[in-house]
């Protein structure tokens, strides 16, 4: 039965695990096992046979070692905000990184040292008492270490490039055990692995990073337009995005503005089209930067704080990266935004700037030329509207499919499985993981990921 401890695991297998493993070992019978196995997607209710909750990096070896002696499935989990549910499995052991807390910046170079279940708040406490932040994503309880291992994408990316763009080193834990560090001059080929793919090639416990001066301050900007609008409001967007500054990023959404209370009165609780920005530059030149944004149309203008992704909605969300949004790209898009449930949002988002200087063979992450990333998202909680949820966002994505360049960011995707990888990375780069794969996993020991199979 899911999440009942595996015979193999009874009596003297369990007891030797529990003499090598100094963290706390959480099993389907014991009272917090309900807790520790919640993800952050609302949609995954899966029953590990149990959760490994490490607290140095001997233990992860150790919980590797033990679930590949006992052909256990691994899941990782740092976070936990894996869209598919990654971070978590039925029947097997999940090693769960989250004690392995802490962020230390040298601010006279620059740089941090991030520990394999650090969230982005740390890291971002930390740079930021010294004026200085690394591009990572938007929810602060998110994993540094499953963010930057898809790639990183957020708000700073168009000035200062990806997360991993940032990376100067991992230290991961491989399926043989053994500890190693991947560099620009150690393991350099797994480092090019691990900066886009990383999930497949070890459990990753540390992060050197390079900071930037940013802040403290950033200008945040939410222009809301009348849905009827959308049209003209995306091919907009769209072509202010190809001139803006770096310093600008954002996207073009359509959503129903609710909570109410959360928005103007004109708008609250309709259908809307919007744009979002964060502008990093010199506030001094916000103003200038973002005139052309504030003065197109009859937006309703509300500067808002970041707002923060709550654990325990249910989540999916589908995206690819395109070359050009033509106006019957618009229009497919707009048609579905339509007749979108209530928590369903459909996007165009600028690329583009810092991402695209960096070279495509650069790093095993794909799609760097691409201008924009189009796609759908949904959130909602009555657990009866899955599927009502999915097969809107699966339909409204299926119209834009021809428009799609190599490459999506694979943070993004709600689905999982081979097609889905080969999609993310494009079959040059998916073939040459593949041998990268051999090399370090060649039992596929990681492949509770976006999985690229040996």
């Amino acid at each position: 039965m899911v999440g009942e401890l595996a015979p193999a695991l009874n009596g003297s297998a369990l007891a030797s695990f529990r003499d090598a493993f100094r963290g706390p070992i959480v099993l389907p019978t014991d009272d917090g096992y309900d807790d520790a196995r919640r993800v952050w997607n609302g949609m995954i209710d899966r029953r590990p046979a149990l959760i490994a909750r490490a607290i140095d990096v001997a233990d992860i070896a150790s919980a590797v070692r033990f679930g590949r002696e006992k052909d256990l499935p691994i899941a990782v989990r740092s976070g936990g905000h894996s869209l598919p549910g990654l971070s978590t499995c039925d029947d097997g052991i999940v090693i769960d990184v989250s004690r392995l807390t802490g962020a230390t910046v040298d601010p006279e170079r620059r740089t941090a040292r991030v520990n394999g279940g650090a969230l982005l708040g740390e890291l971002d406490d930390a740079a930021q008492a010294y004026g200085l932040a690394c591009p990572v994503g938007v929810v602060s309880h998110t994993g540094v270490a499953g963010l930057t291992l898809g790639g990183g994408v957020g708000r700073l990316q168009r000035k200062l490039g990806l997360t991993i763009d940032n990376l100067r080193a991992v230290e991961l834990v491989t399926a043989d055990g053994r500890q190693v560090r991947a560099s620009a001059e150690e393991n350099a080929d797994l480092f090019w692995g691990l900066r886009g793919a990383g999930w497949n090639f070890g459990i990753a416990t540390g992060f050197e990073f390079d900071l930037h001066p940013v802040g403290p301050n950033l200008t945040r900007v939410l222009l809301i337009h009348p849905f009827s609008a959308a049209p003209e409001l995306f091919a907009f967007f769209r072509d202010f995005a190809a001139t803006a500054p770096w310093e600008i990023s954002g996207l073009v959404t359509t959503f129903h503005a609710l909570p109410a209370e959360d928005f103007p009165p004109e708008v609250a609780g309709q259908l809307v089209a919007a744009i979002s920005v964060t502008y990093c530059g010199r506030p001094e030149d916000a103003d200038r930067d973002l005139a052309p944004l504030t003065a197109y149309g009859k937006p309703v203008v509300a500067r808002v704080q970041p707002q923060q992704m709550a654990w325990g909605h249910r989540v999916y969300a589908k995206s690819v990266y395109v070359d050009s949004a033509p106006e019957s790209l618009i229009g497919a898009l707009v048609d579905e935004a339509s007749a979108m449930p209530t928590g369903g949002s459909a996007f165009i988002g600028a690329l583009g700037g810092a991402i695209a200087s960096v070279p495509e063979d650069a790093t095993a992450y794909t799609g760097r030329s691409a201008a924009f990333e189009v796609g759908v998202d949904c959130t909602w909680d009555d657990p009866a509207l899955d599927a009502d949820f999915v097969s809107w966002a699966r339909t409204a994505m299926k119209g834009i499919e021809p428009y799609r360049t190599t490459g999506v960011y694979a943070n993004s995707l709600g689905d999982a499985g081979e097609d889905v990888a080969r999609a993310i990375y494009g079959d040059a780069k998916y073939e040459r993981l593949r041998a990268l794969k051999r090399t370090w996993d060649p039992d596929n020991v990681f492949r509770l990921n976006q999985n690229i199979r040996p």
